[in-house]
């Protein structure tokens, strides 16, 4: 009997501690991946800017060669009209990017595209494309970094959910068991 009533009480507790749980790590991680795009934002719409006021391609794309596979760098890619790569301080296997089809044509007609790109196995890149007069500038990110904060956060709730659950039955168990003494056998 004390056993049943100590089920009834962790159960319910150990449903809002999960959902709980999930809504923490659902949260975090978003939060976390959306502020992965913020530096590329930028990147794309100065670059848009300056193109659009009669910059050169070349002079948007600053920095050293960014290899996609490896650095955890932003990249830039000013793309023309039809597609073809104008300029780029990004490299991927020695060549540059190549968005995935219909990126750069939802930038143009929604302003913005922001796509998480997997070029090749154990390369994922959020990108964020924006248009301007002349065609599309994309610049890009590792998200390995993101990535491991989101494994570290999923271990951290895990934990945390784990403990939580096992505090909740070791407080039911003792609940039962403190206020059942005053109780008589009877009834």
């Amino acid at each position: 009997m004390r056993l049943r009533t100590a089920a009834a009480i962790f159960l319910p507790l150990a449903v809002l501690a999960t959902c709980l749980s999930g809504l923490v790590h659902v949260v975090v991680q978003q939060d976390l991946r959306s502020g992965a795009n913020n530096p590329q934002q930028q990147l794309a719409e100065d670059a848009a800017a300056q193109l659009d006021k009669g910059a050169a391609p070349s002079s948007v794309v600053s920095g050293p060669t960014v290899d996609l596979g490896a650095s955890l760098a932003p990249f830039t890619v000013v793309y023309g009209p039809t597609g073809t790569v104008l300029a780029t301080n990004g490299q991927l296997d020695r060549q540059p990017p190549m968005i995935p089809a219909g990126v750069l044509e939802s930038a143009h007609a929604s302003g913005i595209d922001k796509v998480t790109w997997q070029p090749q196995p154990g390369v994922r890149i959020a990108t964020v494309s924006v248009p301007w007069s002349g065609g599309t500038v994309t610049a890009g990110r590792s998200l390995r970094v993101v990535e491991e904060q989101e494994s570290a956060l999923e271990l951290l709730v895990g934990a945390g959910w784990l403990a939580t659950l096992a505090a909740l039955a070791a407080s039911s168990v003792v609940a039962v068991l403190i206020f059942g003494r005053g109780r008589t056998g009877t009834g």
